[in-house]
């Protein structure tokens, strides 16, 4: 598997594949909202946790379901984001916070470091690379502001 980040564009889009539905099926929800777990408390412990309210446990608890909702509907699964938040509209959820590229490499790093755990547990490598590269190109349109220098 190849977790590679490419430097994002500020303002460029290119397309977004949504991952292989056979990711979540060989996944599980139950390991998903795992995996997205684990992902945010990574991010506790970041130079980006500021972003997020960790301070809050009731609060980072719920970000943590809402961003486990939102992948397992783009995943194929059962659509529980759109069911109790409506429409995803990531790109305007997301503009209120200042992303920077920095931000968005260690938002991935974090998912990096998981999904080889996914290959040992008997997932198929060809479905987590999707879910990869769907990843590094979503988080690459939530770049809103330039890294400073």
């Amino acid at each position: 598997m190849n977790f590679t980040i490419k430097e994002s564009i500020l303002g460029v889009d290119s397309p977004i594949i949504k991952p292989n539905p056979g990711f979540f099926t060989q996944v599980g929800e139950e390991r998903f909202r795992k995996l997205v777990d684990e992902h945010y408390e990574n991010i506790r412990h970041s130079d980006i946790a500021f972003m997020f309210p960790v301070d809050y446990p009731d609060e980072f608890v719920k970000v943590k379901k809402h961003a486990a909702d939102f992948f397992i509907q783009i995943c194929g699964g059962p659509d529980y984001f759109s069911q109790t938040r409506g429409d995803p509209r990531m790109l305007a959820r997301h503009q209120r916070f200042r992303i920077d590229e920095r931000g968005r490499q260690i938002w991935l790093e974090s998912f990096a470091s998981l999904l080889p755990k996914l290959e040992e547990e008997g997932i198929d490598p060809e479905y987590i690379q999707s879910f990869w590269n769907y990843l590094e190109r979503f988080s690459s349109l939530l770049v809103n502001i330039p890294t400073p220098k």
